[in-house]
């Protein structure tokens, strides 16, 4: 697994080159993370500058960047689609179309978002690449159903671990008021099966697996170079 981190100017170039697609009058998904950040704040320039977008937000992080950076805003509920969703990943399968997301546990309401869009732009730097997945899975789950299913990823092979919250005691609380668990396959080699055996599991909100769901990626590179991607 991946332990490096990429640079500001890698996620910089990254955020900046897919929100130079953002067009007049769009409605956006505004994800959550330090490369979709860079994102919201290029937005939120060309809003300054006379820009005509709505975004969705994916989580209080982005909702409060977003409202900072002043770009009005839309409740999901309020919009039957999306135009344009931009977002990053905690890990990208080169070639196969495959996402890990979730690191920041918003993964529920980001693939949400990404699934109403019409167009799915993914924003990462290179420690992000990897061929095939290996990053732990996270998966938000009901509070009242974490040892059920803690016991049904252990039987898919997985090591599930529940999430602590940092700065305070106790787990991480999503948006939505659940847990979530991060879930060691090792190697996924398969990850559309692995994403349909944890959609099933009863008490799973969602899992941070974003399969077949990409247009493209953009790769920032830490000299300003973006490449763009297909999944």
């Amino acid at each position: 697994m991946k332990n490096t981190e990429g640079t500001e100017a890698a996620k910089r170039a990254a955020g900046e080159a897919a929100a130079a697609a953002v067009a007049d009058g769009d409605v956006v998904g505004l994800g959550t993370g330090s490369t979709a950040a860079h994102a919201i704040c290029d937005l939120g320039e060309r809003v300054a500058d006379g820009l005509a977008v709505e975004g969705v937000a994916t989580s209080y992080q982005s909702r409060a960047l977003a409202r900072e950076a002043g770009i009005p805003l839309l409740s999901l509920s309020d919009v039957a689609r999306v135009d344009l969703a931009i977002d990053g990943a905690d890990q990208v399968a080169t070639g196969a179309n495959a996402l890990v997301k979730g690191g920041g546990a918003a993964h529920a309401r980001e693939k949400v978002v990404a699934s109403a869009a019409d167009e799915f732009l993914v924003v990462a730097d290179g420690s992000k690449l990897a061929d095939p997945l290996d990053h732990p899975v996270p998966v938000e789950v009901l509070p009242d159903a974490v040892a059920r299913v803690e016991r049904a990823v252990r039987d898919a092979g997985g090591d599930p671990a529940l999430r602590d919250a940092e700065r305070k005691d106790g787990p991480v609380i999503t948006d939505n008021g659940n847990l979530v668990l991060d879930c060691d396959f090792g190697t996924i080699a398969e990850p559309a099966s692995l994403a349909r055996t944890l959609s099933g599991i009863a008490g799973v909100v969602e899992h941070g697996l974003f399969v077949g769901m990409a247009d493209a990626v953009f790769v920032g590179g830490d000299d300003g170079d973006v490449t763009r991607r297909s999944p």
